[in-house]
């Protein structure tokens, strides 16, 4: 922003900026947009904020993000707990809940192996799926990230892990683009993608 704003101001764009998807531009016009509130809007959306990221954890079983110790769908009987499909990080979750189609639990890595970026397979939770393997009851493991080159390579490394350990693994059959992400596709490329997958 011109020098001429104040530093405050300067401050609010930049932390906006900050975040995935937002340049400077729509930075500054949400910088912009909260001087144009009032103070109790402002209040609250701080508020949000800070509960957000006070009470939210992920489950113990999942890694999934929840306010409970265990989440919703850990919780839920119904479900088939036998098959578990490993994403990348939350939004996937949603996404495949959004297809109303599965019906087994998951398990969110919270991100994708990539050496260039230093995150390592320590990095991700990996060890809380072995551990949830190592329980036994695990029939299956759908590896569901994203097509792209981390996504691939992760769901092979995984794969080699688990292989050892009696259970199947398999890859969803991708009816989305290479390098698409899952939270952008819709329902019934989803749900094919999933009934379509192939063992590894």
């Amino acid at each position: 922003m011109a020098d001429h704003n104040a530093l405050p101001l300067v401050i609010l764009a930049e932390k906006f900026a900050s975040l995935p998807g937002i340049g400077m531009k729509s930075a500054q016009r949400l910088a912009y947009h909260v001087m144009s509130m009032d103070m109790h809007s402002v209040e609250e959306f701080s508020q949000a904020l800070l509960d957000a990221k006070r009470n939210v954890r992920c489950c113990a079983h999942c890694q999934n993000l929840t306010e409970r110790e265990i989440c919703p769908i850990c919780s839920d009987e119904s479900r088939d707990h036998k098959i578990i499909c490993v994403v990348e990080s939350p939004k996937d979750v949603t996404a495949f809940e959004r297809t109303r189609e599965y019906n087994g639990v998951y398990h969110v890595l919270h991100g994708l192996l990539s050496p260039m970026d230093n995150i390592t397979p320590d990095k991700l939770r990996i060890r809380e799926l072995l551990a949830r393997l190592s329980a036994g009851g695990i029939e299956e493991v759908i590896m569901a990230t994203n097509p792209t080159v981390e996504g691939d390579a992760t769901a092979l490394y995984v794969a080699n892990l688990l292989k050892p350990l009696g259970v199947n693994v398999s890859r969803l059959a991708f009816g989305l683009p290479v390098g698409g992400m899952l939270e952008y596709a819709d329902e019934v490329t989803l749900f094919k993608a999933l009934e379509n997958r192939n063992f590894m």
